[in-house]
């Protein structure tokens, strides 16, 4: 509901512009009570590595943005459990849009999801830092040309 009602102050907001806005936005929310997770999104999935596990299991997000879109629907809330050891992850797309690397190309979720993996054993702030020196290490000279956001929660 939280993301209904953003897109719909949005829409509000560009319709007072004199020029027609066509730009929207990407969002993940998330409500942990307990070990019980609520998650809504708008193009930005919800990643979780269940302790000891060998792959991420991924929520998906509704492919719409916040804001005009030709076929809009109720965002959906995710009811998630979870369990003590379990890591969620949300981010925005600039860390796997990120160009980099020896040929210049992108970084790419599935190179993302298997660095996550990787280091899922390290404490959050160890992840913290691997996951920022492994992101300059891949955009090099490269300019950054996107917001990069990763949130990591262990349960």
């Amino acid at each position: 509901k939280i993301l209904d009602k953003t897109r719909e102050i949005v829409i509000q907001e560009f319709e007072k512009s004199e020029e027609e806005v066509k730009d929207g936005m990407d969002i993940a929310l998330c409500s942990l009570k307990g070990n019980t997770l609520h998650y809504a999104g708008a193009n930005n999935p919800l990643w979780i590595i269940r302790k000891g596990a060998e792959e991420i299991e991924e929520i998906k997000a509704d492919k719409q943005p916040i804001g005009k879109y030709a076929e809009p629907t109720p965002y959906t809330t995710h009811k998630i459990e979870l369990q003590k050891g379990d890591t969620i992850y949300i981010f925005s797309d600039g860390y796997a849009d990120q160009f980099g690397g020896e040929k210049g190309k992108k970084f790419k979720a599935a190179n993302f999801k298997k660095l996550l993996l990787s280091i899922q054993n390290e404490t959050i702030d160890q992840q913290r830092e691997i996951i920022n020196q492994a992101f300059e290490e891949w955009k090099g000279d490269l300019e950054q040309l996107d917001d990069v956001c990763v949130i990591g929660v262990r349960i």
